[in-house]
């Protein structure tokens, strides 16, 4: 049994264009797992969200809920950030909180 969350570094960030018909660039993150060393990408979610993560920043990040399959129009990628630096990242986005 695998955990549902897993800590991470993030190595960089990066733009994935989403699948046909939609036309977007989705903002995700490339994160090194402490658990296992293996490299995932993570979908930054909200809009603006991504500005409030920097590189070497340790993220939390969990799966997307479909027990490892990609979610949407967004291909390879399983996983979404949840927290950065131990600070919800939704609580970043409502200004509720600072990093």
């Amino acid at each position: 049994m695998g955990a549902c969350m897993a800590k991470g570094i993030v190595v960089e960030k990066m733009g994935v264009e989403a699948k046909q018909p939609n036309s977007a660039i989705r903002k995700c993150v490339r994160v090194l797992l402490k658990k296992n060393g293996k490299k995932v990408a993570a979908f930054v979610p909200n809009d603006g969200c991504l500005n409030f993560i920097d590189e070497n920043d340790e993220v939390l990040v969990a799966g997307f809920g479909r027990k490892g399959h990609a979610i949407g129009d967004i291909p390879g990628v399983r996983f979404k950030v949840v927290k950065v630096k131990g600070v919800s990242l939704l609580a970043l986005f409502l200004h509720k909180k600072e990093k």
